[in-house]
């Protein structure tokens, strides 16, 4: 009985294991916001956990900055921001990661030759990847955090009949002047970096500095850093290079969330926008993210009738993981209502 326990339980791990799998859709040539064209396009994306009988428990979750959908499973299941035994989420890669068409992978549009990119050309690409790869015709929810958030807020603005509900989390529905200038400052160091012929190591190297100076706060740095061993502590930042994600491949992420505005085609009105709006909605910010500052989103959250979970600890742009259970406990109470 045990023996056969034993192989019935490894049969559904490679059953489930075969689901969470990169995969890809080809959609072709994707037209862009700005009338250019992506030609060739291809979007990466996983799934996990098992769809219901009447494909109602489908939630979809764009990357963050640099993320892959295989990077997003580590916030799924039990405990975590989406439970996958509940739900079947299909994690995705947002263009220009280095998994979906970006400038270091595309054949026909490789490096310069790659046109800009917008967040809602990601969105749009999700879609068409939903709609006609997987034959989906509507999900329960859409959840992501930072750009993931700017993707989650495009696309209740953009296609506001696909999904019922949507928790945007570390977002924003628009850039505030702080975004913009620690990403204009991220941009500038990519570029005047190049420019100077370094290289790539060197470029994520400062960067990843950066990033690690703004990703929490200065509370959180000092307490769980100390000093006499801050030797130690830079060493991490002399790691090879990230050779997926590319100091060119962000450029084109950081463009899109330069330009990040959902209400930009109702002439930056935030109440003619939020008329849009057909999704039920749960914001998660943090008080003191230094990346993704939660000013437009507190703004625009009544205008929608959002719920808002507003943390406040020493962890900056990554307070959801700080509070994990009480983030995770509040997405659930919010998607099973």
């Amino acid at each position: 009985m045990k023996k056969h326990l034993v192989i019935v339980f490894f049969l559904l791990s490679i059953a489930f294991q075969a689901k969470s799998v990169q995969k890809f859709g080809n959609i072709g040539n994707l037209m862009l916001e700005n009338g250019d064209t992506l030609f060739d396009c291809k979007i990466g994306y996983m799934e996990f956990g098992k769809i219901n009988s009447d494909s109602s428990n489908i939630i979809i979750f764009p990357s963050w900055y640099g993320g892959t959908a295989e990077q997003i499973k580590g916030s799924l299941g039990k405990g975590n921001l989406i439970d996958s035994t509940k739900y079947f989420v299909i994690t995705l890669d947002a263009l220009s990661n280095g998994i979906s068409t970006s400038p270091s992978n595309s054949i026909k549009q490789p490096h310069k030759k790659f046109p800009q990119i917008s967040m809602r050309d990601m969105v749009n690409s999700q879609y068409i990847l939903l709609t006609k790869i997987l034959k989906i015709k509507k999900i329960f929810a859409v959840i992501g955090g930072s750009m993931g958030s700017m993707q989650t807020l495009e696309w209740i603005v953009a296609y506001p009949e696909f999904m019922e509900k949507a928790v945007p989390y570390v977002c924003t529905p628009r850039v505030t002047s702080s975004d913009l200038l620690t990403w204009n400052l991220r941009k500038e160091i990519i570029e005047s970096y190049m420019r100077l012929n370094a290289d790539e190591k060197q470029i994520q190297k400062v960067t990843s500095m950066m990033m690690s100076l703004l990703v929490r706060t200065f509370d959180h740095i000092n307490q769980n850093v100390k000093v006499d061993e801050f030797d130690k502590y830079m060493a991490k930042f002399d790691a090879e290079p990230n050779k997926i994600f590319t100091s060119e491949n962000s450029l084109y992420q950081l463009n899109a969330m330069i330009n990040h505005n959902i209400f930009r085609n109702e002439n930056n009105s935030m109440e003619k926008t939020a008329a849009k709006i057909k999704a039920k909605v749960m914001m998660i910010v943090s008080e003191t993210d230094m990346l993704v500052n939660p000013k437009s989103s507190l703004e625009f959250a009544p205008l929608i009738n959002a719920r808002v979970l507003k943390l406040n600890n020493n962890c900056g742009h990554l307070a959801p993981g700080c509070e994990l259970a009480k983030s995770s406990a509040e997405i659930e109470k919010f998607l099973s209502e």
